[in-house]
């Protein structure tokens, strides 16, 4: 991670009460100005200013309208792109958002896009929801990729899946059976815990 942008090593408790106050003690943003605001953070040379963003993001995730992913979630995936940034977009913004806006056709455009993250992101973007997810439409993210070899792919993979194992192991198990060549790294974590 130091190679995407560098430390100033503020612990995460501090910067997450920091942060707390802060936001607190701010008016309500706009979906548009919080975006803005957002990409502002992410431009700064230090890690955390992403993590702040991040924070500031899941504080005001109300107040973010129906383009907010398109507009500036997707900008965010896609510079200085890692997991622990992407997954923290994954539960500030894509995975509230997609349940309350019908986004069905942004994620199936992410999942077919080049970009890793992006794709990362498309899988993910139903975690935790439970009984609630759309089977179907995870198994289609999941199959277009099965073959796809790179490791936070397959590592989102089967973390999708073993959340589907949850409420339906039938599904999962005939995923795995017609997917032999998945990579390790998916069946791996897709039946941990099962």
């Amino acid at each position: 991670m130091k190679d995407i942008a560098p430390f100033l090593g503020v612990m995460t408790p501090d910067r997450r009460a920091l942060s707390r106050i802060i936001f607190k003690g701010a008016p309500i943003p706009t979906s548009d100005q919080l975006g803005k605001t957002a990409r502002a953070l992410w431009r700064l040379p230090h890690r955390e200013y992403q993590y702040v963003a991040n924070d500031m993001i899941a504080f005001f995730i109300d107040y973010a309208d129906k383009n907010f992913l398109k507009d500036h979630v997707q900008f965010l995936i896609t510079h200085k792109s890692w997991w622990d940034t992407v997954d923290g977009l994954g539960s500030a913004a894509i995975s509230p958002l997609t349940r309350r806006f019908r986004a069905r056709g942004l994620m199936e455009s992410w999942n077919r896009n080049e970009n890793m993250w992006l794709i990362r992101a498309a899988i993910q973007h139903q975690r935790g929801r439970g009984d609630e997810m759309d089977v179907k439409l995870l198994l289609k993210f999941c199959d277009a990729h099965s073959n796809d070899s790179r490791f936070f792919i397959a590592k989102a993979i089967g973390w999708a899946l073993r959340d589907v194992a949850k409420f339906n192991r039938p599904a999962v198990t005939t995923f795995l059976r017609l997917h032999p060549h998945l990579s390790a790294v998916a069946v791996r974590e897709a039946i941990r815990h099962a």
